[in-house]
């Protein structure tokens, strides 16, 4: 494919910013920067600020990791969650999907990934220690295991289960086969919230 010329260097600057977003192509991401062109300065400054914002004024959630406007989530202050239950989640996405089934009123634990020595992320690269300290300093009655079905998963998934074997605490996962695809985010909400209230003890789950 020849290369694209372009009447104007910051044209140029703008698409390439805009390709090396997750499935951007140069098309799109000029279709994106000529949009903005054409909209009043002052929506596209709009849109500027929103994510420069995002960027430097986000917070992670001294508690459980998920994304927050503050140091500690809604979802953590929230006096009517009962914080005897844990999920254990792999992203902030998951957080959303199993919030939209309305189905679960614990708190949240994001690992920010799985163990996967093929990505070369190992347990120290994600928040299991907080997660045993969590556990360890009483409290917490349940640990949910909401990880994807992969083998990257369960291999999480046994990791965590032998963390958390010294303290009293029961550890379930969500129902197997339940989640279309590998990723909570492509269950549709219905089967998420069941698979949820339908979980089994983790020491069973894999007979």
């Amino acid at each position: 494919m020849s290369h694209q010329h372009y009447p104007s260097s910051l044209l140029e600057n703008a698409v390439n910013e805009f390709s090396r977003l997750p499935g951007i192509g140069r098309k799109t991401a000029l279709r994106l920067a000529l949009h903005l062109l054409r909209q009043p300065e002052t929506e596209a400054e709009k849109f500027g600020n929103a994510v420069i914002q995002l960027r430097k004024e986000i917070h992670y959630c001294t508690v459980c990791h998920n994304i927050s406007d503050t140091d500690i989530c809604q979802i953590c202050a929230h006096p009517g969650r009962d914080a005897s239950t844990v999920c254990v989640v792999e992203n902030i996405r998951d957080v959303m999907s199993i919030e939209n089934t309305q189905q679960f009123r614990g708190l949240y634990h994001v690992l920010g990934g799985i163990i996967s020595p093929m990505d070369g992320i190992g347990p120290s690269d994600l928040q299991i220690a907080s997660l045993v300290e969590r556990v360890r300093a009483g409290g917490v009655k349940e640990v949910i295991l909401a990880l994807s079905t992969t083998m990257e998963g369960d291999t999480t998934n046994f990791y965590l289960f032998r963390k958390l074997a010294p303290f009293e605490v029961k550890v379930t996962t969500i129902a197997r086969g339940v989640a279309v695809g590998d990723e909570l985010e492509y269950a549709d909400e219905v089967t998420l919230g069941r698979s949820i209230l339908n979980r089994v003890e983790f020491s069973n789950s894999y007979k």
